[in-house]
């Protein structure tokens, strides 16, 4: 896929996210999306009940992945994706399950779609090693 070569340069993706308050839109909606979606049962039941620590870590991820402030580091401290998820049992259905959390949850942004495209091909990478088995 050919993205306008703006996105993944410097802090452009945060920006096209709509900063900080886009990205904890989109964590919020990623959320609402998990505990809608059926096929996500399995993956919400690997959090907290009460999700908004979730959210806040996902949206300040985001935040410093997509070129922005590194909210996460500020807060969290340092993270490294695949060790964050040892303890859980993830496997190709459960990134899926994910990802598609994501893709519905990119719908509901005003994005544009370009942006929406690239941040979901882009996101399977760390989806990809949230993985602890086959």
């Amino acid at each position: 896929m050919l993205w306008p070569s703006a996105y993944g340069q410097g802090d452009s993706s945060f920006r096209a996210a709509g900063g900080e308050a886009g990205l904890r839109r989109l964590a919020e909606a990623f959320y609402a999306a998990m505990v809608r979606r059926p096929d996500a049962a399995i993956i919400l039941a690997m959090h907290p009940t009460d999700l908004a620590e979730s959210t806040d870590k996902l949206a300040r991820f985001l935040c410093g992945w997509l070129g922005g402030p590194p909210r996460y580091r500020e807060k969290y401290g340092p993270i490294s994706i695949p060790r964050a998820h040892t303890h859980l049992a993830i496997g190709p259905a459960e990134r899926d399950a994910w990802l598609a959390c994501m893709a519905e949850a990119l719908e509901r942004q005003d994005y544009a779609e370009d942006f929406k495209q690239y941040l979901l091909h882009a996101l399977r990478v760390p989806a990809e090693r949230c993985r602890t088995r086959d």
